[in-house]
């Protein structure tokens, strides 16, 4: 068994997740309001907002937040295109998060602001 894999089955790992999750939510929650679609630009800008929170490393141990960081293999355009992931199925937490809340702003009347994750 690896150390990160032994640190994905514990509480402090699902309480990370979910810190995770809302700070992001909070940031992308911040465009969406504003009727602000996402584009690369902005989702690369919200996934650096996130992992550099404060709050963020102060309330997890760096080993648990390196888990989140997106391997540097995995690039994206850093363009004002919109998000448009075709049929990946790999994409880093961050971009989950985002993106699902820009979806439920989406069915939540507000359509113009869907993502594109399947052709």
């Amino acid at each position: 068994m690896d150390f990160y894999e032994d640190r994905m089955d514990t509480p402090e790992f699902a309480r990370t997740v979910r810190d995770l999750e809302r700070i992001t939510r909070d940031i992308a929650e911040r465009y969406i309001v504003q009727g602000v679609r996402l584009t690369w630009r902005l989702l690369l800008a919200i996934e650096a907002e996130a992992l550099a929170d404060l709050g963020f490393a102060g309330r997890h141990e760096s080993a648990l937040r390196a888990l989140f960081a997106r391997p540097d293999d995995m690039a994206f355009p850093e363009t004002d295109d919109l998000v448009d992931f075709g049929a990946s199925n790999a994409l880093p937490p961050v971009f989950v998060f985002a993106v699902d809340a820009y979806d439920c702003a989406a069915r939540a009347g507000h359509p113009e602001l869907a993502v594109v994750v399947a052709h």
